[in-house]
């Protein structure tokens, strides 16, 4: 694929196609300034100015032709208004006639975006080229569909090669590139340190071998982040065992790992003036005569006990041993004062609120309002469900300190946040997204297939917290 870099360059009025923006409101006075043989070609092409159509048109020379593209509003550019053109348009470069692109720079690169790591792609295109005067808002924008593609590639990964291995590889990567520590943790000193990590993840075959994979970035005199990412690479249920049906999209359930190494390489290229702790549990909940059994007990890195009800709920049990270790003070450093946690956590969030929202919990209002205003601001939203601690008697158990798995079927979101809850100081921010980490159906710049849901939202509000203080 064509690096992002490439498809969005500095407009030194080098030749390229002309794209005329419109909306349904306005086409009628665009049409009236135009020629008659336009006026013709535009009916000829049924196009109404609706977001997405687009019509192409000859202009002066003979080699020389122009776009006319509908968009929802001429007044304000979002996102998407151009990705449609970006995956559709010939090969070539393209400016706007009228106005900067603005936040559709973004759209532009996403829709550019395809996963052909085990395929031949025989439609290939070359790249369309979008050429803007706005030059400060190249690199970052460039930055942010990076880190989009990057959740998308990790996630459309198939499992056998998106293992506890692979994701330890691809942090690895990220410390090398901006000059990180990068640890590991497995083997017995994860069964001792990290016990529900080891747990989960013993019954894989040993190249899949589960592990706890840490990066830390940053002056440790700077105020403290951790973004946590559960990184089950695939999800048989266990012992629990999944039907077929629901197992068939489980190479995505290492989609918070995906979204926390993301926000990381934002955080790390803006140079955020932060102290980074990046964790991400890796395991394969597989089956095995090892696998952990439901009605085990388990003992957990904070010394609660842990029943397990089921043991297709087995991310929250990952990221409990993460949370704790996120949220003490390790060699010499301050505690964090924020944590971010990244999960495909529950079918329950699927269910109250679709695969288009992440369901936001958090112990803080104002971190919850600053996420509402990010995700209306980047067009990345995300919707708050409650913390509702009357509902923690669904986790009681009768011979441990807490059940990994509610009983009744009842608020399964709800009571996996509370139960996450259990393993995060009181007095740290926190927030918890119960991502999808996947898109069923194709939308312009938004492919099906693994994609990012919060992430953009989520490195708004550090941005805005932090780069100020620079």
């Amino acid at each position: 694929m064509t690096a992002f870099s490439d498809l969005l360059k500095a407009d030194n009025h080098q030749p390229a196609h002309s794209i005329q923006i419109v909306d349904a409101k306005g086409l009628e006075n665009w049409l009236g300034s135009q020629p008659e043989r336009v006026r013709t070609l535009i009916a000829a092409q049924k196009f109404k100015g609706k977001a997405h159509e687009h019509a192409i048109l000859p202009g002066e020379g003979p080699a020389d032709w122009f776009v006319v593209a509908g968009v929802a509003s001429r007044e304000e550019l979002g996102p998407w208004c151009l990705a449609k053109l970006a995956e559709t348009l010939p090969e070539g470069a393209y400016r706007l006639a009228q106005g900067a692109p603005g936040a559709a720079m973004l759209g532009w690169l996403t829709g550019q975006y395809r996963f052909d790591r085990y395929r031949k792609d025989e439609t290939a295109t070359g790249a369309r080229v979008l050429l803007t005067e706005e030059v400060a808002r190249i690199e970052p924008t460039v930055r942010l569909a990076e880190a989009v593609a990057l959740v998308r590639d990790l996630v459309n990964t198939p499992a056998a090669d998106m293992g506890p291995g692979d994701l330890e590889a691809a942090a690895k990567r990220l410390a090398e590139r901006f000059d990180a520590e990068c640890k590991v943790t497995k083997g017995d000193s994860l069964e001792q340190g990290f016990p529900m990590i080891h747990a989960v993840g013993r019954a894989a075959d040993k190249g899949f071998a589960p592990r706890l994979i840490e990066l830390r970035w940053g002056d440790p005199k700077h105020p403290k982040i951790a973004i946590v990412g559960k990184g089950i690479c695939f999800d048989s249920g266990g012992l629990d065992i999944k039907p077929s049906s629901a197992m068939r999209l489980m190479k995505k359930d290492m989609g918070g790992a995906a979204h926390a190494l993301a926000l990381a390489q934002l955080v790390m290229d803006a140079r955020l003036p932060v102290r980074l702790h990046l964790l991400i549990p890796a395991a394969e909940n597989a089956v095995s005569g090892n696998a952990f059994r439901p009605g085990d007990i388990l003992h957990t890195r904070k010394g609660l006990t842990v029943e397990i009800g089921n043991t297709d709920a087995e991310g929250r049990l990952v990221l409990g041993d993460a949370l704790t270790l996120a949220g003490e003070e390790v060699a010499g450093e301050r505690r964090p004062e924020l944590i971010i946690d990244y999960a495909t956590l529950t079918g329950a969030a699927r269910v109250a609120v679709g695969p288009d929202l992440p369901a936001l919990f958090t112990n803080d209002d104002a971190l919850a309002r600053e996420m509402d205003a990010a995700g209306s601001a980047v067009d990345d939203p995300s919707w708050r469900l409650p913390l509702w601690d009357g509902y923690a008697d669904m986790l009681k158990s009768d011979v441990a300190d807490i059940n990994n798995a509610g009983e009744g079927g009842f608020a399964g979101a709800i009571t996996a946040a509370l139960f996450l809850k259990r393993f995060v100081p009181d007095d740290v921010q926190w927030m918890h997204l119960d991502t999808f980490a996947w898109r069923p159906s194709s939308k312009p710049g938004r492919p099906k297939g693994g994609e990012a849901l919060g992430l953009r939202a989520a490195f708004h509000v550090l941005a805005a917290r932090y780069s100020h203080k620079k």
